[in-house]
Parts: C-alpha cells; structure tokens; sequence
C-alpha cells in the first residue's frame, strides 16, 4: 500500500489565524493544504474565497488543493486560478459531461490539476467514467458538505472501494481523496479501501497539538 499523503482542512482551524493553521502544516510536513470555498447555496455555510487564497498563498509552498463547492465553479474559476491554486476541485452535482469539458479545458490550458468531488448520496456519474484520464483527483466525501467536526459516514466505503477498483481497472493515476470525518484512528483504513490522501479538518486543528496530529 503507497503512503497515505495528508491534506490539512484549514477551515477546522482558526478563522482568525488561518496563516497560523497553514504554518502548522508546513512545519508539521504536510503534504498538502486543503481548502474548502462553499458559497451557502452548494452546502449550507459560507466560508473563504479567492482573497483569502492569494492572501495565504504567499505564506506557503506547498500545493493548495481548492475544494470549490460552489454551484456554479466556471463563473470563479479564474479568480481561484490566479489566487494560486493549484489543483481546483469541482462537484458532479452542479456538472454535465459538457460543463466538466469546459472547466477542464480552462484548467489544463493553465496547467493546474482538475479533481471531481461527490457528496455522500452521489455515484460516480456515467459521464465521469468516460473522462477518469482527464482526472488528476477524486474527492468522495463520507460527510455532506457544510461543516467541519461531523463523523464519517461508514456507509460511504463500498464507493470508495468500488472506485478505487474503478481507477485500477482503467489503469488511470488519479488521486483518490477522503474528505469528511477522518481521524488518527481510521486513516489506516481509508488507505486499505483505496484513498491516498486523507483530507483532516477537526482531526488536525481540533487537538492541543496540531503539528503533532499531521506527524
């Protein structure tokens, strides 16, 4: 099994140091950063956008991993783009095999990586099977989205195993994210069910010790 690449959910830290949660990853060798952009009509909160990535973009080297869930992703994508992302992730719930062309097209014409997101309740589209090589990532999310601290719904697996044996049939390398609920003590697991990189909100910036619960 390769190791399992770690994405802090910066949103679980605190809003009012978030380059203080960003310096925690980068000292705790992270692999990634994770950011969750929701606009209040995709999922019920509001958080964060382009601003906030450029702002915290010039704080840190590693790969930002945007998560725009957000109902309509073309209209910001190159706001997000010239924020400094570098993979833009999009949901199936808002796209049509046309619409994910589109954004793909946008994306690889400015070289940053594109990932597809599901909710909880979403299969992987029919669309999306034809178009895994134009796939960096795969976000399947074991919560609804909206809120950082919720438990991970175990009756998301078997997707996430399916999946997995999905990417493997095709022969496709695509980053296969777990989003949602993740702790210390089930990241094992996810990684055993397929995921590669585990994307840890409450179980990162919930502890006494950040850095510590990265390492």
């Amino acid at each position: 099994m390769p190791p399992v690449r770690i994405a802090p959910s910066i949103l679980a830290g605190d809003l009012g140091d978030l380059k203080g949660a960003v310096k925690d990853a980068v000292e705790a060798r992270a692999d990634q950063i994770h950011l969750d952009v929701i606009d209040g009509h995709f999922a019920p909160n509001i958080t964060f956008g382009p601003g906030t990535v450029k702002a915290l973009r010039r704080k840190c080297d590693l790969p930002f991993d945007v998560h725009l869930m957000i109902d309509e992703p073309l209209r910001y994508l190159d706001k997000f783009v010239e924020a400094g992302s570098d993979i833009l992730t999009v949901h199936a719930e808002v796209l049509t095999g046309r619409a994910f062309d589109s954004i793909h097209s946008a994306l690889r014409s400015r070289r940053k990586k594109v990932g597809l997101a599901l909710k909880p309740s979403t299969s992987l589209p029919s669309w999306a099977k034809q178009k895994l090589d134009k796939l960096d990532a795969v976000i399947v999310m074991t919560v609804n989205p909206g809120f950082s601290g919720q438990a991970l719904d175990r009756a998301v697996l078997p997707k996430l195993e399916r999946i997995a044996r999905l990417l493997c049939e095709k022969g496709v390398r695509v980053d296969l994210e777990v989003d949602g609920g993740v702790e210390i003590d089930n990241a094992g697991e996810l990684g055993k069910k397929g995921a590669n990189v585990v994307v840890a909100g409450a179980a990162v910036y919930g502890k006494s010790d950040p850095g510590g619960a990265i390492r």
